[in-house]
């Protein structure tokens, strides 16, 4: 059992850089959480393991940095008893290790940790170069030695995975490493740890999935089904969280050839994130599954933290992805809520979008995610780059020490125009908009040449704006209060007329209720 004396609702807070609960800063990617026992107390506790990357400080201490290397600094381990209050256990894998046994610049990513009950002792399973490595400690916070670095190669032909996490079903207490094949990453792959011919390895191999492209493989059971989730491969941006469901782990998984997206997601690509890993809350009311995902802001600048956590519902077997800014969480009940402090707005800093045009610097777009654009009168939003309105702005450095993130949202256009850009906000099958007065602010940055300029939000047939009338050659926080939300349901957005090359830049998009 968990410590019920700290098994309290705490807060997960996105769209931030997290600290342990003494204020130092948390540093962990590509990793997993495990329930482990304390080594002294004997307190059932979550560890968590990921990476420690050389540019998570650098992009940290200076979001305006573009930073884009992978410089391994430590395999980092932190604990708690409540998934928000964490406290540093140490650097549990260093490059000093690595280098005793002749490791160079390598990369060094996705990870977990299985205990090994037949020899008492932990074993993390680490993307280590071309193979896996995997190192060993006594206790899940002491130091991890290397143990030894195997090759994939004979079991599917490739000498290292995709991407791979590790997983325990709880159920059975057995660990397995998920993954995927090491070239194109079209198929998926099982396997469980143990020991085999007397040493740590991997026990078995089996192909669970072939069909499209994955990488950010990982897994979790909910009601007896095993869900295989992954990514799509966009590097460092964000995706659509993909899925297939069996009853057993090793399948057979549905559908067959094509991955299901997890409902949701799609309008902030599962919140500006990459998968990472879950974990299962069995609390003494519910069961939760938290979707853990990495968001590789020190590699493609795309907004503020590396951790961004979300509750999962389930309509049946079917999972759902409530992309919230702010909730809570009680890991005693298992029970959460979305707090008063939420951010209803999907993709408000515009970091879920991609360039369409794969090899063009210029950031065309036929349609924001999440959002809606009208081009009422001007050209049309198409792929050309010669006619088409730039629905991106792609922030420079100094732009960047305001607003969050790369890009911002253009309305703009060659001609004259008249553009719309709206989202409406409801309710969801999980997360109630609730009746209420909603405060909207944005920052922008405008020229002149606008015959109107304005920030609304619509509910129920009453209409909210504030009005932009001069010009902004800096960016400036605007704010639209006591908005009248009713029936869980509101527009907001921007209606623009303006002259032939005026433009506005829009960034940092909130919507919060106030009372």
């Amino acid at each position: 059992m968990f410590n019920s004396a700290k098994a309290q609702s705490a807060n997960i807070h996105n769209d931030l850089f997290w600290n342990t609960k003494d204020g130092q800063p948390i540093y962990s990617q590509g990793g997993g959480i495990f329930k482990f026992n304390d080594p002294i107390t004997g307190i059932k506790k979550y560890y968590w393991y990921g990476v420690h990357y050389r540019g998570a400080d650098i992009y940290r201490n200076n979001p305006t940095a573009s930073v884009k290397g992978a410089s391994f600094q430590s395999v980092t381990c932190y604990s708690s008893t409540d998934l928000v209050n964490w406290t540093f256990e140490g650097d549990v894998l260093t490059p000093e290790e690595l280098m005793k046994h002749g490791g160079g610049k390598t990369w060094v990513g996705r990870l977990g940790v299985a205990y090994i009950k037949e020899l008492n002792k932990y074993a993390m399973f680490v993307q280590y170069g071309k193979g896996v490595l995997i190192a060993t400690s006594n206790t899940p916070t002491e130091r991890f030695v290397w143990y030894q670095h195997i090759s994939m190669l004979a079991m599917i032909g490739t000498d290292n995975t995709g991407d791979q996490t590790v997983f325990t079903d709880e159920d059975n207490g057995k660990s397995y490493l998920i993954y995927s094949y090491g070239k194109g990453r079209n198929k998926l792959y099982v396997s469980e740890i143990g020991i085999k011919d007397g040493m740590v390895n991997l026990l078995d191999c089996t192909q669970v999935f072939q069909g499209e492209s994955r990488e950010g493989n990982c897994m979790f059971k909910y009601g007896g089904k095993n869900y295989m989730c992954a990514s799509n491969i966009y590097g460092w941006d964000a995706s659509l969280p993909y899925y297939l469901v069996a009853n057993d782990i090793r399948g057979p998984y549905r559908p067959e050839r094509s991955m299901l997206v997890m409902n949701g997601s799609a309008d902030d690509y599962a919140h500006v994130t990459q998968t990472g890993f879950f974990v299962s809350v069995k609390g003494s009311k519910r069961e939760t599954i938290i979707y853990c995902g990495d968001r590789w802001a020190d590699f493609a600048g795309n907004g503020l933290g590396y951790n961004q956590w979300v509750p999962l519902s389930f309509d049946g077997a079917i999972p759902y992805f409530n992309s919230l800014d702010s909730w809570n969480i009680n890991a005693e009940t298992g029970e959460w809520n979305v707090t008063a402090d939420n951010n209803y707005v999907k993709n408000g800093s515009f970091e879920a979008d991609r360039r369409l045009v794969p090899m063009s610097h210029k950031p065309t777009q036929l349609q924001l995610t999440g959002w809606v654009t009208n081009a009422i009168e001007g050209n049309k939003i198409s792929l050309d780059n010669t006619t088409s309105p730039v629905l991106n702005h792609l922030n420079s450095e100094e732009d960047r020490r305001i607003v969050i993130g790369e890009k911002s949202l253009c309305i703009s256009d060659k001609v004259g125009f008249q553009r719309k850009v709206y989202q409406i906000i409801i309710s969801s099958p999980f997360v109630m908009l609730e009746d209420g007065n909603y405060t909207l602010t944005a920052k922008v940055k405008n020229s002149a040449g606008f015959n109107q300029l304005e920030m609304y939000a619509t509910s129920k047939g009453e209409r909210f704006s504030f009005s932009i009338k001069e010009e902004n050659t800096n960016w400036k926080t605007i704010t639209l209060r006591d908005i009248k939300v009713k029936d869980g349901r509101v527009e907001i957005g921007f209606d623009a007329i303006g002259d032939a090359n005026a433009f506005c830049y829009v960034d940092d998009i909130v919507l919060v209720k106030t009372k």
